[in-house]
């Protein structure tokens, strides 16, 4: 039974708050973002020393919760310098190009249903659209300009080859987020961010559109660059990336500020679209879990452990080559998720009933299943091809090894009882 509330939200609800009541509701969520860019670091730095039995940040106010403000005091009060072949104008407008569409990004965010707010019955989501997610699209597309504008104006090649990196890895990943969203819209019916929550009454999406909420999990890190996706910084190859001629100032806290605003995007889309929005977990289907500012609590909850799990990535793999990056991108979820649509496109008349949307449940795990064993089979191929290579070129060089001739030098076997000249002895027990 589809559990809806007479506090649920729609398209209609919006645009009929007095301007005051609008002006609050932008001011909550800058407060909230800037609130979160705070505390979200130090709760990072603190999880990751947790993970390698460390302290991490303890020295700044109580548990080291003032370490962040010491260091966005720091970066804002240190010298500004200008590189002297920079392009000034396009050089202080990049860090605000990231900044500025990460923010505005969060807006279709839905927050809570209809709440009370002084007095006034509002949805807690500061905008909403019939083609919200398309907007939020659109603002990721729009923050890669900075990024590539920090790199071309800094004249610098590893600030350069940072931003070329960070426009095709965004362009890469955008594709397949895009399509791991169209299942949704195809079950949803709509592109609206509140309805979407609304439609996930039943069945969050990540249960009933399993392939297409882990492809977004991985184009979520390739979007946010972050580990092990963080290409366009890869401090080892690019000393920073595109933000390399940009000293520890304010311009530099702005790029950082842009980044974590995107992974909390990013996060914020995947509890929208995929776990349930503001709804409460699925055994919780009591009236009192979802009217008043408690679906304020429950979305809390699940964007705080998808930023958990965010920190958790980071802190357990390692970075991947540039061309794995583009392969997984090109060669693996574009072609995946196109299949996917055509097959949730085929089924949607079968599983859109509330009869058998148990159907699709098992449909998508079917596709799991079968999606694990082909990739498990060509695993299994690709390995046995390189063990082949392996032993071909462990018999070439153990030819060459052998043959002065051809160049190479003879090499002794292992088995000898003299090594440089010395024989080997056992040597009593005691002796020093």
């Amino acid at each position: 039974m589809t559990l809806v509330l007479a506090a649920d939200p729609t398209l209609a609800d919006f645009g009929k708050d007095p301007l005051w009541i609008t002006i609050i509701k932008a001011v909550m969520l800058f407060a909230f973002l800037m609130l979160g860019i705070l505390f979200g670091v130090w709760f990072e730095r603190k999880l990751i020393a947790r993970m390698q039995h460390r302290y991490g940040p303890n020295r700044a106010g109580k548990f080291g919760l003032l370490q962040s403000v010491a260091d966005g005091l720091k970066m804002g009060l240190k010298e500004d310098l200008f590189p002297r072949t920079v392009d000034k104008v396009l050089y202080l407008l990049a860090p605000v190009i990231m900044v500025i569409p990460a923010f505005l990004a969060f807006s279709i965010v839905p927050f809570a249903p209809m709440v009370n707010l002084f007095g006034v019955q509002t949805p807690l989501q500061l905008v909403d659209l019939p083609v919200a997610v398309l907007f939020m699209l659109a603002m990721g597309a729009v923050s890669v300009y900075g990024v590539v504008l920090a790199g071309w104006s800094s004249r610098s090649p590893y600030a350069l080859l940072g931003g070329l990196r960070s426009a095709a890895q965004v362009v890469s990943y955008e594709i397949a987020m895009g399509l791991s969203f169209v299942a949704v819209f195809i079950f949803a019916g709509t592109l609206s961010t509140s309805e979407i929550v609304k439609a996930q009454a039943d069945t969050w999406y990540a249960v009933l559109l399993i392939p297409s909420f882990l492809i977004y999990v991985v184009c979520m890190f390739g979007e946010a660059a972050r580990i092990p996706f963080d290409l366009p910084e890869g401090e080892g190859e690019l000393v920073g990336g595109f933000q390399t001629e940009y000293s520890s100032s304010l311009k530099f806290a702005l790029i950082m500020m842009g980044e974590y605003l995107h992974t909390f995007t990013a996060s914020g889309i995947a509890v929208t679209l995929f776990l349930g929005g503001w709804r409460a977990p699925l055994p919780m289907d009591w009236t009192w879990a979802h009217t008043g500012w408690m679906p304020v609590l429950w979305f809390f909850i699940k964007f705080v452990l998808t930023f958990c799990f965010i920190v958790w990535v980071r802190a357990s793999l390692p970075r991947v080559r540039y061309d794995q990056l583009m392969s997984l991108g090109w060669k693996v979820l574009i072609p995946v998720n196109l299949a996917w649509i055509l097959l949730v496109a085929a089924v949607r008349n079968v599983v859109v009933n509330e009869d058998n949307r148990m159907i699709g449940v098992a449909l998508g795990v079917v596709i799991v299943v079968g999606a694990l064993a082909i990739w498990m089979r060509f695993d299994t191929v690709n390995q046995r091809r390189k063990e082949a290579r392996k032993a071909e070129v462990d018999a070439e060089f153990e030819q060459l090894s052998n043959e002065p001739a051809a160049g190479g030098f003879p090499v002794p076997p292992l088995d000898l009882p003299h090594y440089h000249g010395v024989q080997h002895k056992e040597i009593p027990s005691g002796t020093n």
